[in-house]
């Protein structure tokens, strides 16, 4: 079992569009407080509800770091994302599917990265074993290109 406050999670491009039509996707807007190696924190809106998320660096695999969410009021948050993040935004529909007993979220950014989409998984070990759906492609974990954060500061893929 994992320790609390740490996540294990791997993330993938998307090999084909054999995903679409599993689930309902929910509109997520994120915005950047502070983003750097060692830290970031992220306000998230989405399915009415929103959260203030600090995260630690990744470890030496990409694939485990420290993470701490705190539940904020829909409106501060908003207000949040509009007034200190200085235009560092993602917006994202997030679809959550479920396949070999795990949940998958497939992220489809809209905006300056429409047209990039990525799942992401999350585990209770370094090491432990899933099976990929076949609609998962190349593993880009440990990427920086592919955090949130830097498509944020980065307009373009």
């Amino acid at each position: 079992m994992k320790p609390s406050n740490v996540e294990i999670e791997r993330k993938f491009l998307i090999a084909d569009d054999s995903w679409r039509g599993q689930t309902e996707g929910v509109e997520y807007r994120q915005g950047y407080l502070a983003a750097s190696e060692t830290v970031t924190v992220r306000v998230r809106v989405g399915g009415g509800t929103a959260v203030m998320t600090v995260k630690g660096q990744s470890d030496a695999s990409g694939l485990t770091r420290a993470e701490y969410e705190f539940p904020l009021p829909v409106d501060e948050a908003n207000e949040m994302i509009d007034r200190l993040c200085q235009g560092r935004i993602v917006e994202k529909t997030r679809y959550r599917i479920r396949h070999d007993g795990f949940v998958w979220e497939v992220d489809e950014f809209h905006g300056a990265h429409d047209g990039l989409v990525l799942a992401e998984i999350e585990l209770e070990s370094e090491d432990q074993a899933f099976e990929k759906p076949a609609w998962v492609g190349e593993e880009v974990t440990g990427n920086y290109r592919y955090y949130n954060a830097w498509l944020a500061e980065n307009k373009r893929t």
